[in-house]
């Protein structure tokens, strides 16, 4: 199974794009894993945002991907529980397991529709940035303890 990280705009912040650079390498090792930083809309009422960057993440997605929103309205999981997520979706034969991120102004009902999951990170307000790093910690975290590592016990 194929990992794909889907978000709006780049990691500005230096510190949190090495640390999500440092987390995606560390997945490589578990499983093929990807990224599409897409550009972010620039002006517009929050409406006219929020459809444009839709339809970019709708497009990075695959007919066939298992998508997962992150979304504060979201089922929260424990560490354990994400691997088991995780697990399952690889016995299950998913090809590419899409994780997405909106842009500031949020995802469209369409992108909502289109998730098979919506996850959330926690109940407490992150910024886009610090969300992907917690993710892709937390991704590489579920497969450190399907793969009975000790990180996960850090």
């Amino acid at each position: 199974m194929k990992l794909h990280f889907v978000w709006i705009g780049k990691t500005k912040d230096r510190q949190c794009a090495a640390l999500a650079a440092d987390y995606l390498d560390r997945i490589k090792r578990f499983a093929g894993c990807e990224v599409s930083e897409l550009k972010e809309q620039s002006g517009g009422d929050e409406k006219r945002v929020i459809a444009a960057e839709s339809v970019k993440l709708l497009s990075a997605i695959e007919k066939d991907d298992f998508v997962v929103l992150l979304d504060e309205q979201g089922r929260e999981l424990t560490s354990t529980d994400l691997a088991e997520f995780v697990s399952v979706r690889q016995q299950s034969g998913i090809k590419r397991l899409a994780f997405v991120i909106g842009g500031f102004a949020g995802v469209s009902e369409e992108v909502r529709q289109r998730a098979n999951f919506q996850l959330s990170l926690s109940r407490m307000t992150l910024t886009h940035e610090l969300a992907r790093v917690i993710l892709t910690e937390q991704i590489y975290r579920a497969f450190t303890i399907l793969a009975g590592l000790p990180y996960h016990k850090f």
